[in-house]
């Protein structure tokens, strides 16, 4: 498809399965054309507690297949979400974000970089050089994605590029610019995530070259400036850079058989956002409003941040492990308790506790004033006056939070909207 042919495309199916789906633009090229993307979701628009995964294609003008992929996916999603098992719980338990062109301007110019010829997956800040640290000078599809990744918190990733058949994963590059692996700290999720969609695909897990179909960035070849590092590093987001095509501009004809090949790994790696994994949110215990905070794991140095309105948080993880999992917020009491994380996704809430109490703040401040003898006996004749009934009141209502709290922090068992396997809850 030409570009106006995929603006046509991505309108009309928005038309098409508008009940699950909405149409909107992050930015522009150097030339003008949107940045169309497609949402999709049972709740297109609204913020949920629901994990958000975006796939991107033709991040490099001349490797076009990804965009296609993209537009298979979208189709197949709206055609199969009240039909297929794997088709509704994705729509109904992730908001998936599809950017079919990234660089609309190369695929025009059928060249690798964008109409100013730069290489839009060198353009972003990296960890060992700074070059790319002015964010005015850089291209504008670059800067459409950083701020599409502050106004959006997504959970997971992925790009896909053509000339090769491997999934990719961080780090992309090293401090010395030699090729070695070199293993982010959550290397075993990431290996976890790109063998997910290797062994789901057609022939990549059968690879002579990489092993299991996988690679570690570093390990290939050295980049600098890459998105899959930034997204990681910056956004909070686990980005894979998948390579779905030895071929970077294949026929027409080839692109039904390139979907049935990438097909069940597309879905599996977004449904893998709420099939694993730790999910939960965070509360406060004084009055059980969600408590934006951070949720780190014992030994892996790497935080996520909890959501700012619903405190949910999703963190990847590899199975078959255990893990111990801490909650923090300032201002409030840390908690952490161990899980053990079997295949199945599982969902934990925190319930913090202030650091300052109210016994320690409030009731402590009728206290601290010099209580004489007489100041002693006016407080009594206050209580046994005409605000007894306040006081009995005030009682009864604290009694009542307390037999609230203990109920909350009581361990249960439940499962999700979806046949995603048993889901255990926990509240600690």
């Amino acid at each position: 498809m030409t570009n106006s042919e995929l603006e046509r495309a991505i309108k009309e199916f928005g038309q098409r399965c508008s009940n699950i789906s909405r149409i909107y633009s992050i930015g522009k090229s150097v030339k003008g054309v949107p940045l169309w993307v497609i949402e999709i979701s049972d709740k297109p628009g609204e913020e949920e507690t629901e994990p958000a995964f975006k796939y991107i294609g033709n991040v490099h003008g001349d490797e076009p297949v990804g965009r296609e992929l993209l537009i298979f996916l979208a189709n197949w999603l709206c055609d199969n979400h009240l039909k297929d098992p794997l088709a509704t719980l994705i729509v109904e338990n992730v908001h998936l974000h599809l950017l079919p062109s990234m660089n609309p301007d190369g695929f025009s110019l059928r060249r690798r970089g964008n109409a100013n010829n730069i290489d839009l997956n060198r353009d972003f800040p990296d960890q060992f050089f700074f070059a790319n640290d002015d964010e005015d000078s850089r291209q504008p599809e670059t800067r459409a994605i950083m701020k599409w990744l502050r106004d959006i918190q997504f959970t997971g990733s992925a790009t896909l590029h053509g000339g090769a058949l491997v999934a990719n994963y961080p780090w992309d590059g090293t401090h010395d610019k030699r090729t070695y692996y070199a293993g982010c700290p959550d290397d075993d999720a990431f290996r976890f995530m790109a063998s997910i969609y290797s062994h789901s695909h057609y022939n990549m897990s059968s690879s002579k070259e990489f092993l299991d179909g996988i690679t570690n960035g570093a390990a290939w070849y050295p980049l600098y400036g890459g998105m899959q590092d930034w997204n990681y590093i910056h956004a909070g987001c686990f980005e894979l850079t998948l390579e779905v095509s030895d071929n970077k501009w294949p026929i027409a004809a080839e692109l039904p058989i390139l979907w049935k090949y990438n097909k069940m790994s597309m879905l599996n790696l977004v449904a893998s956002l709420v099939k694993t994994g730790v999910h939960g949110r965070i509360y406060s215990s004084g009055d059980g409003r969600p408590l934006p905070g951070f949720i780190t794991v014992s030994g892996i140095n790497y935080t996520v941040r909890a959501g700012r309105t619903f405190a949910d948080y999703h963190r990847l993880l590899a199975p078959r492990d255990r893990y111990e999992v801490v909650a923090t917020m300032p201002g409030y009491k840390s908690k952490n308790t161990s899980i053990w994380l079997d295949e199945g996704a599982m969902s934990l809430d925190f319930v913090l506790d202030p650091e300052v109490s109210v016994k320690g703040s409030i009731l402590r401040n009728v206290y601290d004033c010099n209580c004489d003898s007489k100041s002693k006996l006016e407080f009594v004749e206050f209580l046994l006056g005409s605000h007894l009934e306040v006081f009995f009141v005030f009682i009864v209502i604290l009694g009542f939070l307390c037999f609230l709290f203990q109920r909350r922090k009581k361990v249960k068992f439940s499962t999700t909207k979806q046949s995603t396997g048993a889901k255990r809850t926990v509240v600690v």
